[in-house]
C-alpha cells in the first residue's frame, strides 16, 4: 500500500543550503522508490491556516518511507533544510485500493448504536 511523506514547510528566505538540499534529495529517494507528487506548488486554503509550502512524496509502502527518512543519505542532507526552514513532517500510510469511507462509517455507527443500548 502506498505511503506518503507529507511536509508543511514555513516560509523561508532563499539560502544556498536549501538549494543544495533540493539538488541532492532525489538521489536519496531513488533507492526507496520515492517520488514527488507535490513540491512547493500553489495551494488553496479552504479551512484554517496553512502558511508556507506543501510537499508530498510517495513511497511503495511505509517501510520504504521510514527507511528513506532514517537512511544515512537523507540524514546527511536533512540539516541543510531544517537549519533554514521550520516545518511539520509526517509519514502516513495511504488507503487500500477501493477504500470506501462508508464502510468505516457503518462500523462506527454500529459501535455508537451498541453504546446507546
Amino acid at each position: 500500500m502506498t505511503a506518503y511523506a507529507i511536509a508543511r514547510l514555513r516560509p523561508a528566505a532563499p539560502h544556498p543550503d536549501i538549494v543544495e538540499y533540493m539538488e541532492r534529495i532525489p538521489a536519496t529517494l531513488e533507492p526507496f522508490g520515492g517520488h514527488f507528487l507535490v513540491h512547493v506548488t500553489r495551494h488553496e486554503v479552504k479551512e484554517g491556516t496553512w502558511p508556507g509550502d506543501v510537499v508530498v512524496i510517495a513511497f511503495p509502502g511505509i517501510t520504504e518511507a521510514r527507511d528513506w527518512w532514517d537512511s544515512p543519505a537523507y540524514q546527511e542532507i536533512a540539516p541543510l533544510r531544517s537549519r533554514h526552514i521550520e516545518g511539520d513532517i509526517i509519514l502516513v500510510d495511504g488507503v487500500p485500493d477501493g477504500y470506501d469511507p462508508a464502510v468505516t462509517a457503518a462500523a462506527l455507527r454500529k459501535q455508537l448504536d451498541a453504546a446507546a443500548d
